[in-house]
Formats: structure tokens, C-alpha cells, sequence
């Protein structure tokens, strides 16, 4: 079975967010932090041998003091963070000590997945060395100007809007950190193995898979929690699950 090293970023500085007194990934959803429902994803997984964490360097201290038991019992390795997204995963990258075959990078504030979208994926990458989910775009495109104004309707076929996980062959994606040289400016890993001239496979991403960017994300994603499929198991009944704070 490959074995696949998740690194989830949660270094950003949530500054679309307000209101709240902590980073997104540090909020609670529903009674629980959100980078918890996230990693939850992953770190029952069979075919997940290590699970990254990315914090900040500046909330390193307190995350680790405040998040402890959850730390302990999910078998959580954080690392700090860079200046940037890029450098943040990079970090993670650095810290895989297991024999993993495949890298896979997830938001930690994209808290809404499940175990078969997972699968979706990880099992393209496995066929393919590369591949990310992306979600059509539904919607007309239009391209505006500085003024506000529409300069043109942009064809939205084959238009997709990039989700996470996203997921690599290591020794592919460890390449193409290494050939890449302005971190700062990489918004995802799609984006460096493209660079490298390595086609990037995309499968149909998920409409409730969002990022929490904005309070309006946070409302949605509390809408939806409770919408998502069930997988029950070993995974329902630890002490951090739903029903304890239902």
C-alpha cells in the first residue's frame, strides 16, 4: 500500500477574518478547533504513515500548551512556519521522517472533507504523480478593469477553481521545491510541479470543500458541518468527536 505524509499549513494570518480572537485554524467549528476536524481526516487513515502541522512561530508556544491532549492523542508532529505559504509547507516537507512515497498538502482551514473524496485523489496521484481537486466554475467569468468596469467575458470551459488536498509524488514535489526560486510568490504546489513541465492531474473537486478565508466562510461551514456524510467507526468515538459537545 503507498503510504502517503500529510502536511496541513495553518501558519497564515487570517487576515480576512475579524471578530474572532484566534487565527481561523484555532477557532471552533461546532464545539471543536478547526484544524482538529481537519486532521481528523487523515490521521485514521491506513495509507497516512505522518501528519504535519504547520503553526506560526509567533503561536507555536501557545498552540502546543493549549491543544496538548489533542496533540498527544492524534500523533501530531507541528513544526513552525515560514513568511510565506510556500516556505510554511517546505517546512513540512522538511520535517517527513517516515518512508513516505506521496506528499499531500491540505488546508487546515478547509475542515469539510470526506474519507471518499480522499481516496479520489490520493488514488489519482498514485496513477498520475500529481493530482489536485478543482471545481468547475459554474458561474460567467467576467475580467474587470481598475475602473470597475467589464473588459471582456472570459470563457469558463476548462476553467477550474483549485481546492486542496493537493497531492504529490515525494521525490516529484521535493524537486520542485528545489528548483523553484521565489517561494513567496507560489499560491500552491500545482503551480511549482508545473513549472517543472510535469502535467498536473485534476479530478472533480467538491463544492462543500471550502476554505474558511472570510467570516461569511465561517457561517457557511457551519451550515454544512452538519450535512456531511457520516463515516462512523473508531474515528466517532474518541473524546474529541462531535457527539461530546453535542
Amino acid at each position: 500500500m503507498a503510504q502517503f505524509a500529510v502536511i496541513l499549513p495553518a501558519a497564515g494570518k487570517s487576515t480576512r477574518m475579524s471578530g474572532f480572537q484566534r487565527k481561523k485554524p484555532f477557532i471552533e467549528l461546532k464545539g471543536r478547533p478547526v484544524w482538529v476536524r481537519t486532521a481528523e481526516h487523515f490521521t485514521g487513515r491506513d495509507d497516512v504513515c505522518e501528519t504535519i502541522l504547520v503553526v506560526s512561530p509567533d503561536d507555536m508556544e501557545w498552540f502546543r500548551e493549549t491543544f496538548r491532549p489533542n496533540l498527544a492523542f492524534m500523533n501530531i508532529k507541528v513544526v513552525a512556519g515560514g513568511a510565506s505559504r510556500a516556505e510554511s509547507v517546505r517546512n513540512g516537507i522538511s520535517a517527513i521522517t517516515t518512508a513516505a512515497d506521496y506528499v499531500a498538502v491540505h488546508d487546515a482551514a478547509r475542515p469539510l472533507l470526506t474519507a471518499k473524496w480522499i481516496d479520489q485523489v490520493f488514488s489519482a496521484a498514485i496513477r498520475h504523480h500529481a493530482s489536485i481537486p478543482g471545481l468547475k466554475i459554474s458561474s460567467t467569468v467576467k475580467k474587470i478593469g481598475d475602473d470597475g468596469t467589464i473588459q471582456s467575458t472570459i470563457d469558463r470551459t476548462n476553467l477550474v477553481l483549485a481546492q486542496t488536498p493537493q497531492v504529490f509524488e515525494r521525490k516529484l514535489l521535493q524537486k520542485a521545491f528545489a528548483a523553484c526560486r521565489n517561494l513567496s510568490a507560489a499560491t500552491d504546489e500545482a503551480s511549482l510541479v508545473e513549472e517543472l513541465g510535469h502535467p498536473v492531474y485534476v479530478v472533480d473537486g467538491w463544492a462543500m470543500n471550502i476554505k474558511i478565508t472570510t467570516n461569511d466562510d465561517f457561517r457557511l461551514a457551519e451550515l454544512y458541518v452538519n450535512s456531511m456524510p457520516k463515516s462512523g467507526g473508531i474515528a466517532a468515538l474518541h473524546p474529541f468527536a462531535d457527539e461530546m459537545f453535542q
